[in-house]
């Protein structure tokens, strides 16, 4: 029997990693076995995972020499950081940069980074039609990511992924009613399409990167590309009551005022504003043969019914 090629999942009780993490242990017959990376393995995720036969392994993206414990031996990795965590781009960037070295190091055949674009390609930071934060980026999240790229130089897929469904969920995205009672879905697009996906099927995406081994690649995934408009009516049909999209600029998204509300509010302004390449890289039908699973948006709020809140 062919001995199974070891994925070093960081991030395996998250969002992205343990839909790989999942995706690799749902699938015995398929060549590959689960190193499970967390800081935490006595949790509940880390112990699931090891309940289903995955190797548990503590690290931390803060500490480089537990990243090239972590990934040594292993065939490839899955690298994603979570700038929502600590909210600072440069720390992100020195975790990448511990990432991607402890990737060279170990000499891994291929490495799967969790990235987006760099916006300031597009709106440099002297452009004043979004504010500059933290000093040096427009849309900290994204251009902490992008400005990393760089630093992966071995065998590597840069994975651009899409807004997560699941935003409607946790972070009060969702239809909320107005004065007259009327659900309104709010969000600075204009006419945009915008990307999305459920965060389990970026996971099972990057499987099948591993599979048809597509090194060298910048690979976008997107459960559907759609409308505030398209978005409203998928909302209307699952809660059964109208929802209307309403649009609103990005200032006003902006001040919103909750943690994050600028940087989010900088990232719609740039996908609306570089609506067509943003949508081009990160092609459904694409995405479909990488996870012929793949959820649509409608599927995804068919099975998320019950968490959404309506209010």
């Amino acid at each position: 029997m062919e001995e199974q090629k070891i994925i070093a999942v960081v991030g395996a009780t998250g969002a992205q990693g343990g839909g790989l993490a999942r995706a690799i242990l749902s699938d015995p017959a398929g060549g590959f076995t689960v190193r499970a990376i967390t800081r935490h393995p006595d949790s509940d995720h880390a112990q699931a995972l090891a309940g289903r036969g995955a190797d548990v392994v503590t690290a931390d993206l803060d500490d480089p020499a537990s990243l090239r414990r972590a990934f040594d031996g292993a065939y490839g990795a899955y690298c994603v950081t979570n700038f929502w965590e600590h909210f600072s781009a440069d720390r992100e960037i020195a975790q990448a940069a511990a990432l991607a070295e402890a990737a060279r190091e170990t000499g891994l055949a291929h490495t799967i980074w969790s990235t987006f674009e760099d916006t300031r390609r597009w709106v440099p930071l002297d452009d004043d039609r979004m504010p500059t934060l933290q000093g040096r980026f427009k849309v900290p999240h994204y251009d902490a990511k992008g400005e990393a790229d760089a630093l992966f130089t071995g065998p590597t897929t840069w994975l651009r992924t899409s807004f997560y469904w699941e935003n409607f969920i946790n972070l009060g995205m969702h239809p909320q009613p107005g004065p007259d009672g009327e659900l309104r879905l709010t969000l600075p697009l204009d006419g945009a399409r915008l990307p999305g996906i459920a965060a389990e099927d970026i996971g099972r995406c990057a499987y099948g990167i591993f599979q048809q081994a597509l090194v060298d690649q910048v690979i976008g995934v997107s459960g559907g590309n759609l409308t505030g408009g398209e978005l409203a009516a998928e909302f209307t049909g699952a809660l059964g009551r109208p929802v209307r999209y309403q649009p609103v600029s990005p200032d006003e998204y902006r001040k919103l005022g909750f943690p994050g509300a600028d940087d989010l509010g900088n990232m719609f302004q740039f996908v609306r504003d570089a609506n067509e390449e943003y949508c081009e890289v990160r092609d459904v039908t694409r995405t479909r043969s990488l996870n012929p699973r793949l959820l649509t948006f409608a599927a995804w709020l068919d099975t998320h019914l019950e968490q959404l809140p309506t209010g």
